[in-house]
């Protein structure tokens, strides 16, 4: 465990950053603290873009993440999920996209249950769900091309980061935007400190923490362009499609 190891973004070399246990979940920032697992988690740095991962879950299959991550107890450590999120995140997306809804195909990857999807489809939009985990016996691309892609608190719960990437990627038609969520690290990660932020939650899954630095870099492989809207939500596009065009100034 001591030896680098290549950045799953860069390829550059990573070393050992600092170790929490298993149960560290985001209910910690709530004060809520679940009992110690006794299983150490180790969380890797890139010295060059500073994406910061825990390698040992690139070897998890779908089973182990059911068995202990995705499992009967995540809404403990997750209580927004099944609807408090969904509802803002289709709240937020009719806010910023609303009067544009005819001119787009839109794709919620990662969506879970479908509920976000399910909302904006009531309110008119064309709208479909995907979710590996959910949908796993199904294809994406059979779902065909999409002009806008989003993907809500997923980048953080992926070991493989430049396949989710490209998977979005083939996905998305050639004037699409993905727009997706995930806080970035920069301020919060810090050499030479313990890795004491809350996002950092093996728990919850949050096994790939991201600098911006990384994010650029990660896009770029697949010739994306990439901004910001704050440290928790960005955009990735090649062309910026016409009813986009308000939004992307913003980023």
């Amino acid at each position: 465990m001591s030896q680098p190891i290549p950045c799953p973004v860069c390829d550059s070399a990573s070393s050992a950053f600092d170790v929490v246990d298993f149960n560290k979940s985001c209910e910690e920032m709530r004060g809520k603290f679940l009992p110690l697992a006794c299983v150490p988690i180790y969380y890797y740095r890139c010295t060059a873009c500073n994406f910061c991962f825990a390698p040992e879950f690139s070897s998890w299959t779908a089973e182990d993440y059911g068995n202990h991550i995705y499992n009967e107890d995540y809404i403990l450590v997750d209580p927004e999920y099944v609807d408090v999120r969904p509802q803002a995140n289709a709240k937020g997306m009719v806010s910023m996209l609303g009067a544009q809804k005819d001119q787009f195909r839109h794709l919620d990857y990662g969506g879970g249950s479908g509920l976000m999807s399910q909302l904006l489809k009531h309110d008119g939009w064309d709208s479909s769900s995907y979710d590996p985990f959910v949908n796993h016996d199904t294809d994406p691309t059979s779902l065909g091309k999409f002009d806008l892609i989003t993907a809500y608190e997923v980048f953080e719960h992926v070991p493989d980061v430049r396949p989710l990437v490209t998977r979005l990627s083939k996905l998305l038609a050639r004037h699409g935007i993905i727009l997706f969520s995930t806080l970035t690290s920069d301020e919060s990660i810090i050499p030479g400190q313990r890795l004491g932020w809350w996002y950092a939650a093996p728990r919850n899954g949050h096994i790939s923490l991201f600098s911006k630095r990384s994010l650029v870099l990660l896009g770029e492989r697949e010739g994306f362009k990439f901004g910001s809207f704050s440290s928790g939500f960005h955009a990735y596009w090649r062309e910026i499609p016409s009813w986009a065009s308000h939004l992307l100034r913003d980023a």
